[in-house]
């Protein structure tokens, strides 16, 4: 029998439909060519882009397949083609249905890009007006492959690798393709011409056996969707929204530029989606969220839901769009965004809702209801989240103009018509489920804000009946009080808590748990990389079991994965034994899967058998400790390590050797990072450009940085960070005990992504990491340079960080190895630095009863760094984006001479602190212009705020920056905008001269 089929491509044609024939092709322009059985996608285009004889130069856009007639009872009669899986599916129908017919295609091309190439991005717009639900790859085909599967069940022999094979007896042939390509396609990355190298990392999930995931992410899986009675109790709580190689993030910033249209934005952001839901369902995960993505943030998505759009914004009703929503995140040409802060103790920044008596609130975005329409359409049954609407409330702030005393809980009946509103359309859809977000629960509440969630859910009782509600909560336990009162809400069918950082929320279960209920049990770490201990998170369930019944006890992530890397499988440059620790989004779906299989009395013995093979090396991996660096750090104790002379006498001495005017200026540290500056770093990183090159194009940058201050006359200079990809990998890159990934990227806001490094052994500093750039920048210049580091709490924060010893003990580690170069700087006469804490105050604890010990290894943690410098080295720190005014004296302890700390777009926050009384010596210099949006204050506005300063801060030791660094703005922004603040500070000098 011959091994090749003949394809009959239409081109240049349309697609057309007949009462008798379903679809027909119709085109001027065909072409015929044999394939082999076993073609891949890539083998298939590049034939079509070869044989078209009109084809070069043009882009294929998309690849459509006409089903032979006598599959009509399927109802389908097209799908289209845009991976192996598409492709497969295609042979294998053929083989079976076409009675000897060629192969029928259409291709559509385009002369949008030059070249033919083999990705089809837009595979979903065809001209033709087919079923929605088959509008992604052969989605509905497949949805019916699957019903056919349970339909024959008795007859059907059974796949001999789970989730492998579907078990199609009518059909006789199998659905799934094994892993054996060395290049495939994604067309939800536009990701062609890779291999996974995912199985070749000794890692649990690379046993002989099929990781969905794996085979997914690089376009080789596709067709099994396990139907929900095969699907064991297991629940995801949100997802990472940036996909796999940040795809939102560049669509996001194309659009934002005017590069891309909104429905170009739409259409990336749509294909995410369906990728994700469709992994999770692959995977067999039961409770698969939806509205969990996000264009910006969760919070700004619910403030849109609610209609409250600060009046600035010009909105005048009707659904929120585009123009709206990014305003109130960015801001634009004539106002400020919404001011930004950290989301719990987490990196990630929420937009912070303004809110206030005479806000009228009403159903502004139906997003989550159309999202949960969108997986629907794609087979996928979905638990629609929303963020409860106490929670929402408590994170909010009174408005400019409303008293700050405003009880923010006396919304409550205002919002919750419109949560009726969004319950009811969800109900109306076919929602089964709906899970609210309350995560503040978690926090030390008073009685009145305890007894708003009870009130809440007694008034939505009515509206959420006939649906199963989970309320979830994360990142800390529960007080007794709150665990009371969460299980004592009306209408609510389960709860969703984090075992993982709720230490005690399991002995709180054993005590009182409610008969009936579901317990959704977050025992998958969601704010970390390390991989399960399996058979520990199995011994918990099954205690857990006993107490709430085997059908009420659901598997969980403690907490959304968004704050997570997306995927393993896209890590190329990690060693075996670090990586066969890790599991990132995509491995943890797996893990919470396993672990209700194992529940369910199915356990993968070979899985938990590699996972703890995992576990034991690295708990003996000589390469985590270092005996060296654990007696230096356990000698640190017994000092407080201050340095002997008080600030007051220290500012005296630097201000003789640095002779600053009053009000100096400063920036906080990096300056715009060009797409060429990029582009060298990258090229240099992979040996495309020499170490001579690399030195010459950074110092050109930085003399450039520095001719640029010299030139707007700003006082104490940076070198602009050109060397630096981010403030902490950069230094993890340099410190021994951090591992680094390729594409392990988190979100911390909006489009802005960070690559946390992972911490996997014991710290210490093998050679000086930036005295030779500091150096090189202080020769091009008299004025003073700013050496700037990332101090040891902020790297801690900032990283993924090892689960094997307490947190301080690694952070004191990382304080040793940044005291080293502070005293190598000094040594090389740089005379002020700077060691960033951007995020000390995203590490405090959620309950006050912790914080105390977090402050008091924290800020002896940044002593340690500068305890041993001269009273003429001038130490500075920052700190931004988050509520500073709680840890102000902790903030004095850290005894730094000067502190910069964002301010502005906190509507001026910090500055009350001072108005009621509190006593700041050192030099300090609140943020007087939002950096991270692409507004260009006016000189008149930032002497205004510097006036206000003045109004509780003494003038000698106020200085004059922006919020934060200025990496991610362009020139054209930074320029006028470090002009008027400059201005604004020469103004006011003359003032206050003139007023001696």
């Amino acid at each position: 029998m011959s091994r090749k089929l003949e394809a009959l491509v239409y081109y240049d044609g349309e697609m057309l439909s007949d009462p008798s024939f379903g679809v027909v092709f119709q085109a001027n322009n065909t072409v015929t060519f044999k394939i082999s059985r076993r073609s891949t996608f890539e083998l298939l285009t590049a034939l079509v882009c070869k044989k078209a004889p009109n084809s070069r130069g043009r882009q294929l856009q998309s690849l459509q397949y006409r089903l032979p007639t006598s599959l009509e009872p399927l109802t389908y009669s097209v799908f289209h083609v845009g991976d192996d899986g598409d492709v497969l599916m295609m042979l294998e129908t053929h083989c079976q249905y076409s009675f000897g017919g060629p192969i029928e295609l259409l291709a559509t091309f385009s002369d949008e890009q030059a070249g033919c190439s083999n990705q089809v991005p837009n595979w979903g717009r065809a001209n033709f007006d087919f079923d929605p639900n088959a509008q992604s790859p052969t989605a509905g085909l497949r949805r019916d492959f699957n019903l056919l599967n349970t339909s024959y069940d008795e007859g059907g022999s059974s796949s001999h690798s789970a989730h492998r094979h579907s078990c199609v007896a009518s059909f006789g042939f199998d659905l799934n393709m094994p892993p054996t390509q060395e290049s495939t396609y994604n067309p939800y990355t536009a990701e062609a011409g890779r291999s996974s190298s995912y199985h070749e990392a000794r890692s649990p999930y690379d046993h002989e056996r099929f990781n969905p995931f794996d085979d997914f992410s690089s376009g080789r899986y596709s067709t099994y969707i396990p139907s929900a009675r095969n699907k064991m109790a297991s629940h995801i709580v949100g997802y990472p929204r940036m996909g796999p190689k940040r795809e939102l993030k560049f669509a996001l910033e194309s659009f934002w530029d005017k590069k891309s249209s909104a429905d170009d934005l739409k259409k990336v952001a749509a294909d995410l989606r369906s990728s994700i839901w469709k992994q999770m369902s692959a995977v067999g995960i039961k409770y698969i969220p939806s509205n969990t993505f996000s264009y910006y943030d969760h919070m700004l998505d619910t403030t849109s839901m609610l209609g409250a759009v600060p009046p600035r914004y010009g909105w005048n009703g009707g659904e929120i769009g585009f123009d709206t929503y990014f305003s109130m995140a960015r801001g634009n040409a004539s106002v400020p965004a919404m001011e930004m802060t950290k989301w719990f103790d987490t990196n990630y920044h929420f937009i912070v809702p303004e809110l206030g008596p005479d806000v009228k609130f009403s159903y502004a975005s139906h997003k989550a209801v159309d999202e949960f329409k969108e997986a629907k359409a794609l087979g996928v049954n979905t638990v629609p989240v929303l963020i409860g609407p106490v929670s929402y409330l408590l994170l909010s702030k009174p408005a400019k103009g409303v008293e700050k005393t405003f009880s923010l809980l006396s919304l409550l009946p205002k919002i919750l018509p419109v949560y009726k509103e969004v319950i009811s359309e969800l109900k109306a859809t076919g929602a089964s489920w709906i899970q609210f977000d309350e995560p503040t629960l978690v926090m030390d509440l008073d009685s009145h804000q305890l007894e708003s969630f009870t009130s809440a859910y007694a008034d939505l009782e009515s509206t959420l009946s006939g649906l199963n509600v989970l309320i979830e909560t994360y990142f800390a336990d529960l007080t007794p009080e709150a665990y009371k009162i969460l299980t004592g809400l009306k209408g609510v069918t389960a709860y969703g808590l984090d075992l993982v950082r709720g230490t005690q929320l399991t002995e709180l279960v054993k005590k009182d748990f409610p008969k009936g209920k579901y317990l959704f049990a977050g025992v998958v770490d969601g704010r970390n990389i390390w991989a399960n201990d399996l058979a520990s998170s199995l011994s918990t369930l099954q205690a857990l079991e006993a107490v709430v019944g085997k059908d009420n006890l659901v598997v969980s992530t403690s907490c959304s994965l968004l704050h997570t890397a997306v995927d393993l499988v896209n890590e190329t440059k990690l060693d075996d034994e670090i990586k066969s620790w890790l599991a990132f989004a995509a491995q943890k779906v797996v893990e919470v899967n396993a672990l209700a299989k194992a529940v369910a009395g199915q356990k993968d013995e070979a899985f938990f058998s590699s996972n703890a093979a995992a576990q034991a090396s690295r708990k003996s991996s000589p390469r985590v400790t270092n005996e060296a660096v654990q007696k230096a750090a356990a000698a640190l104790k017994g000092s407080d390590h201050r340095r002997a002379t008080n600030v007051s006498a220290r500012l005296d001495a630097q201000q003789k050797k640095l002779n600053l005017p009053i009000l100096p200026t400063t920036t906080i540290g990096s300056f715009p990072q060009t797409v060429e500056l990029r582009r060298v770093r990258r090229e240099y990183k992979a040996n495309k450009v020499s170490e001579d090159n690399y030195v010459k194009a950074m110092k050109d940058e930085i003399k450039k940085v520095v001719d640029l201050q010299e030139e707007l006359d700003i006082d104490v200079l940076v070198h602009g960070e050109p060397e630096r990809n981010d403030m902490v990998e950069y230094f993890g890159e340099q410190l021994s005990g951090f591992a680094f990934t390729v594409n392990g990227w988190v979100q911390s806001y909006g489009s802005r992504c960070v690559k946390p490094p992972i911490i996997y052994g014991d710290v210490s500093r093998p050679k000086p990491m930036t005295v030779f750039w500091s150096s090189a920048a202080q020769s091009m210049t008299k004025r003073p340079m700013k050496g700037m580091l990332t101090g040891p709490v902020t790297i801690l924060n900032w990283s993924f960080v090892r689960n094997d010893q307490p947190r301080f003990e690694t952070c004191y580690q990382i304080a040793l190895a940044i005291k080293d170069e502070v005293e190598d700087l000094e040594k090389a006469s740089i005379n002020v630095i700077q060691i960033d804490e951007a995020a000390l105050r995203e590490g405090l604890p959620l309950r006050k009863s912790e914080h105390a010990f977090y402050l008091k290894w924290a800020v002896h943690s940044f002593r340690i760094t500068n305890c041993g410098v001269k009273d003429t080295t001038q130490i500075h720190t920052h700190m931004c984006y988050s509520n500073f005014n709680d840890i102000i004296h902790s903030i004095i302890d850290m005894d730094a001479d000067v502190i910069t700390i964002e301010n502005s777009r906190s509507d001026e926050k910090l500055l009350s602190v001072f108005r009621e009384g509190v006593t700041y010596g050192a030099g300090i210099g609140p943020g007087v212009y939002d950096i991270h949006s692409p507004r260009i204050p006016s000189t008149e506005e930032i002497a205004d705020r510097i006036n206000k300063m003045l109004a509780v801060l003494e003038s000698n030791i106020l200085w004059v920056n922006p919020d934060c660094g200025l990496k991610t703005r362009k020139y054209e922004e930074v320029k006028p905008a470090l002009n008027n603040m400059v201005a604004a500070a020469k103004q006011l000098r003359t003032k206050l001269a003139s007023a001696k």
